[in-house]
């Protein structure tokens, strides 16, 4: 007994000053694994030398780059606990963190037969066979093969429901719910969701359950709008979780976020912190504002996100935050090119490219053809057009091999995408198309026919199909088919209205307006420019207002009203000077290089200086004063 009891007091103050070292300020990481590798110097017994492998595993996995060493103890604690009875914490917890180490190490071949060994073996645990099965759905959906992941996903269901962790189960259905919407199986997908609902909203578990699964599910429909391009269709779900998530952000309202699986060890799962779901739902509003056209709207929002990312970033380095960060700063990005700010657009693409290349490599590859699309934009806006083709070209590569703007993060169990290859193929190509009529390419546009056709477009989005209407009217504008093209502007319009797309609806204006101009038809022409001058003064968007001004200038001139006529003479002139002041700053900024990097490593470019950005050539003149029509890119 004296010696089971000595053997214990050097265990526990071996163990109590390795904590004392790991909770230092700062931590005294070196210290701390030091004692816990004393602890193998006393021949401990197996329970004791298993666990303390896991520690060690553990601390340095967190504290340090030593990943062998790391996975040399968690596999022994694995190995170990595998024989010691009534030791099922250890082992599971053990090959959980093993298991990440290998899909970190990209040898998913030996995660994925380590969690099913370990699923089969935790069947009576409900909390790890839970947490295990999210774990390998994960695994499954990052290698993109979601036809297993919603089979795990499918079985935690069954197994949480049989156990009574209902609200396990309805994570687990959530979560395959969000799978379906990535994969487009809309068959599955709203049944399903139409059989959550109810369920959610007859909620008889925790008030705090209730509103952390209804923002689950509110995000779920907003994100299926905002993915199929339903602006207006989206306001109820976004207003709802709005809502939602003020009412939990109320701490006299709400307890926090351990007390929300309290009562049921399956149920101790929390989808995203409070916090973490604060920063989403102003993603998701920045993403609506973007879509509808409100650029204030969508700056103002991002301002707040950023704040309360730089905030929780003192705290908690998750890459969840770096996700975060770079999906806000895309649609920042967009907003400045609308507003005419591209000095600031170009900076903010390379803070984003700086994030992406600071994180692991996967991060980069996710990103890469929104950062090429990105500096297609920002290169058309400039006049490069050259640079703008060969942005666009790489994105379309880059994006049939990588997912676009995909972010999964297990918290147990998250899958957020804001757009899918489909999308992002769609979206290039348009922009392209605009890019070679432009150049006059006629031949390379009508390459580009096929995937661009709005009544074969494989994209499901609205927004899309209606943005494909438009470049086909923009086609047939350039070619003097000026009935045709109406009819499509037309279609455009109609499209628009009906879901508040509201930049389209005032590029559609302005481009009707032009054509109506050259059929000498000037009332109409001034019945389409001028509640088109309207909307984009209210987005707002410099370019439209400086094609809108100068048609209105034209019409003034001609019906004789010279006050309106200087009036939008000087309108004009002044967007004329903001522009290309602003042009001439962007090409001055080092950041400006950015539009030629195509094949070569990206941190080469992230380290040029203003001579490396100055070499590239003057700014074009020849279309910085009156854009050509439909120069505005498809944003």
């Amino acid at each position: 007994m004296a010696s089971t009891s000595s053997q214990d007091a050097w265990y526990l103050a071996l163990l109590g000053l390795a904590e004392h070292f790991r909770v230092s300020t700062p931590p005294n990481i070196r210290m701390c694994v030091q004692c816990l590798q004393t602890v193998f110097s006393f021949k401990p017994p197996p329970r004791v030398e298993a666990r303390t492998h896991l520690q060690l595993g553990n601390i340095l996995v967190l504290y340090t780059k030593n990943v062998d060493l790391a996975r040399s103890h968690l596999e022994q604690a694995w190995y170990q606990s595998q024989n010691i009875a009534a030791f099922d914490d250890i082992k599971y917890e053990s090959a959980s963190l093993l298991a990440e180490l290998y899909e970190q190490q990209n040898q998913t071949n030996l995660a994925k037969p380590l969690l099913r060994k370990t699923i089969e073996m935790s069947q009576q645990n409900v909390f790890w066979h839970c947490r295990l099965l999210f774990q390998l759905a994960q695994i499954h959906s990052n290698e993109r093969d979601y036809l297993s992941a919603c089979g795990l996903l499918g079985v935690g269901a069954d197994y949480a429901h049989i156990s009574g962790a209902q609200y396990s189960r309805l994570l687990f259905t959530l979560s395959k719910c969000m799978l379906l919407l990535i994969d487009k199986k809309f068959n599955e997908l709203h049944p399903l969701l139409a059989q959550v609902g109810p369920i959610i909203d007859n909620w008889q578990g925790s008030l705090q359950q209730k509103e952390y699964l209804k923002i689950f599910f509110l995000v779920l429909q907003v994100c299926q709008c905002l993915m199929s391009g339903q602006v207006k269709s989206v306001k109820p779900y976004l207003k709802q979780l709005q809502q939602s998530i003020q009412t939990i952000t109320q701490p006299n309202l709400m307890p926090s976020d351990e007390d929300v699986s309290a009562g049921n060890s399956g149920d101790m799962f929390v989808w995203m912190s409070k916090e973490h779901l604060c920063v989403l739902v102003y993603v998701v509003t920045v993403m609506h504002s973007m879509q509808a056209g409100y650029m204030d709207k969508a700056q103002k929002y991002t301002e707040k996100a950023f704040l309360q990312i730089e905030k929780l970033k003192l705290s908690d380095n998750r890459s969840i935050l770096t996700s975060f960060h770079i999906l806000l700063l895309e649609h920042l990005i967009l907003c400045r090119l609308v507003m005419g700010q591209k000095g600031q657009a170009i900076r903010e693409v390379a803070t984003a490219a700086q994030l992406c290349a600071a994180g692991p490599p996967r991060l980069l590859a996710a990103h890469s053809a929104q950062l090429h699309t990105l500096l297609g934009l920002y290169a058309m806006s400039m006049n490069s057009m050259e640079a703008a083709e060969a942005q666009f070209n790489v994105a379309l590569r880059v994006g049939s091999m990588n997912k676009f703007s995909q972010f999964f993060f297990f918290q147990f169990f998250l899958l957020f995408q804001s757009t899918t290859d489909r999308e992002l193929w769609t979206f290039a190509n348009l922009n392209l198309a605009i890019v070679y009529l432009r150049m006059k390419r006629e031949g390379d546009f009508n390459k580009l026919i096929e995937n661009i056709n709005p009544e074969t477009l494989p994209s499901h989005s609205h927004s899309l199909r209606a943005a494909a209407f438009y470049v086909q009217g923009l086609q047939c504008f350039f070619q003097a088919r000026y009935n045709e093209a109406k009819r499509y502007l037309r279609e455009t319009l109609k499209m628009a209205n009906a879901e508040d797309l509201n930049r389209l609806t005032s590029c559609s204006l302005v481009l009707l307006g032009h054509i109506f101009l050259s059929l000498g038809n000037n009332r109409e022409a001034m019945n389409m420019v001028t509640p088109a001058m309207q909307l984009a003064s209210k987005i707002p968007d410099v370019h439209i207002q400086l094609w809108a001004s100068a048609i209105l200038k034209d019409l003034y001139r001609m019906c004789g009203d010279g006050g309106r006529e200087a009036e939008a003479y000087q309108t004009h002139a002044n967007f004329s000077q903001l522009l290309m002041k602003d042009n001439y700053a962007s090409h001055q900024s080092p950041e400006h290089a950015l539009i030629t990097w195509i094949e070569q490593p990206l941190a080469s470019f992230l380290q040029l200086g203003t001579n490396n950005a100055n070499n590239l050539g003057a700014p074009s003149t020849s279309n910085m004063i009156m854009p050509t029509p439909g120069s505005s890119s498809l944003m």
